[in-house]
Order: C-alpha cells, then structure tokens, then sequence
C-alpha cells in the first residue's frame, strides 16, 4: 500500500513538473514575440470611474452616427484619458454605408479626441472591405487615421498587403506606405 501511493505521489508530481514546464515555456514564448506589446497599459487601479459591458450612442437630428461598445471602461481624470477593454465602434455614415472598428485595447484622450487602438484591429465595411492591422491612431485635429504596422486590406475583387498606412478622412485618401502588395481577385461576370 506505501509503494502504491508513493508511486501516485512521484506521478502527480511528475504531471505538475510536465506542466509548469509548458506553461513556463509558453510565457516565455510570449514574451519573446512580443505578444502584447504596444497595448495601451489597462489597470483597475487608480480609476476615477470605472464601468462594465457599455454601450453608447449618439444621435444628430434623429440619425444614429455612431455606438461604442465596450467589456471595460476607466476614466483618468489626472490623466484626462479613458481607457477601454474589448471595443466595438459602430459608424454610420450619411450615404447608409457603416463601418464596424473593433480592437482589444483603447485609450481616448478627453481633451483632443485623439485614439490609440491596439490588438487585433479590425475594420469592416458594409460594402464588404476588411482591413487588419495591430494598432492605430486617431488624431481627431487632423482626421487621420495612422500606423506603422503591417496592414491587410481585402475586399470582393482585391487583396493589397503593406506596412504602415495614413487614412486622411478630410480628402478621402487611404495611403499604404511600405512594402505594398496587390493582388486582383476578379470581378465577378455581368
């Protein structure tokens, strides 16, 4: 009986050591890639306010322009910014087309409107565009969208890749900065 559950003993600690190897090889695999790296730092220390599963709406002469969804939302007054977890951003524009902005990190600075959104950014359009990329920025002054991170735009007859991007929302110019790649799916016979 001794025998039987010193062998159980040196099998439960063998599974743990097997474990604590993997997951110690995993973070450090992490760690490594960067993984994370770039996400705007989220706390639950220090907030002045501090709200989960949000959603907002505005809404200018009876038309819906905008939702926000977000997991987690935190002001910092001292800082003047809000910091957001798992966000959605829903924009609709006036010619009835919408565009749906999602990321895992964000952080808006109150007073300038500017945005940075990092981690599996993703931006769909109505009309059937994807663009992925890690972050972005927002400079509201300016109306422009930027990174400097490798960026995918696919749509029904085009596949273009590249690193960095400036959007200029003012003159309606999507630049892709690096590196750029096209490929042409074909357009669909009519």
């Amino acid at each position: 009986m001794r025998r039987a559950k010193i062998a159980i003993l040196i099998l439960i600690l063998l599974i743990s050591g097997v474990v604590f190897t993997r997951l110690w090889m995993n973070l450090r695999g992490k760690k490594a890639s960067g993984e994370g790296e770039g996400l705007p730092k989220i706390s639950t220390e220090g907030a002045d306010m501090r709200l989960e599963k949000i959603r907002f709406v505005e809404d200018k002469h009876g038309q819906k322009t905008w939702e926000l969804e977000a997991k987690l939302i935190q002001q910092y007054q001292d800082q003047n910014a809000v910091l957001l977890e798992d966000v959605k951003a829903t924009f609709y524009m006036k010619d009835g087309r919408s565009f749906i902005l999602t990321g895992k990190k964000a952080k808006v600075y109150q007073d300038s409107k500017n945005m940075e959104l990092a981690g599996d950014v993703l931006l769909t359009s109505s009309d059937g565009y994807q663009l992925k990329t890690h972050s972005v920025s927002y400079d509201h002054l300016k109306k422009r969208v930027t990174t400097s991170d490798p960026v995918e735009i696919e749509g029904k007859e085009i596949e273009l890749v590249g690193k960095g991007m400036l959007v200029d929302m003012e003159a309606k110019i999507l630049k892709v900065l690096h590196q750029v790649k096209t490929r042409w799916k074909g357009g669909e016979k009519g």
